[in-house]
């Protein structure tokens, strides 16, 4: 089983390696954040306070950007990342709809991950891709024109997923 004490030790040195990959630069502040976030499905207070001692930059500056842009998440997400967007063109396209059907069959609200850490759900005003709309991001891959029946095929593919990364650990 392994100690607290080594799993902070590893996060410092994933976090030194990804702040020394950007040279520690000031103006690079964001990649790192991305990759810390990257690598940890979020940014811990922990994790900021590495980074912002790697750096030799102040924490409230650190935080600054963190809570600054959206993109970025001081909670844990859960392993698969579902996406809704509710621009206007996904809006009046039935995204609602789409956000139901996904909080319905994962039991959790947008803005949640389900309590295995399997999934989180989340809405954004706009991702861009007006002409897919209703669109849907799941690990960070699109797939647009949404409705409930590709809602089901897309959760049973992540769910299968999960269920083949499983069989190769055990199988490792």
């Amino acid at each position: 089983m392994i100690k607290t004490n080594e799993v902070r030790q590893s996060t410092d040195r994933a976090i030194d390696e990804i702040v020394d990959r950007y040279g520690a630069k000031p103006n690079a502040l964001i990649m790192i954040l991305q990759d810390v976030q990257k690598h940890h499905r979020y940014l811990s207070r922990d994790d900021l306070k590495s980074v912002a001692g790697k750096m030799n930059i102040p924490l409230a500056q650190i935080y600054g950007v963190a809570t600054y842009y959206k993109s970025f998440s001081l909670k844990p997400k859960g392993k698969n990342h579902i996406c809704v967007c509710t621009g206007t063109a996904c809006h009046v396209r039935l995204a609602q709809v789409i956000i139901e059907k996904f909080e319905t069959d994962l039991k959790i609200k947008a803005g949640q991950s389900t309590p295995d850490m399997e999934f989180s759900l989340e809405t954004v005003n706009c991702l861009g891709a007006c002409a897919l709309g209703p669109l849907v991001t799941a690990n960070e891959v699109y797939f647009g024109n949404m409705n409930a029946t590709k809602v089901d095929k897309l959760l049973a593919r992540l769910k299968g997923k999960e269920i083949e990364e499983k069989a190769e650990e055990e199988a490792a």
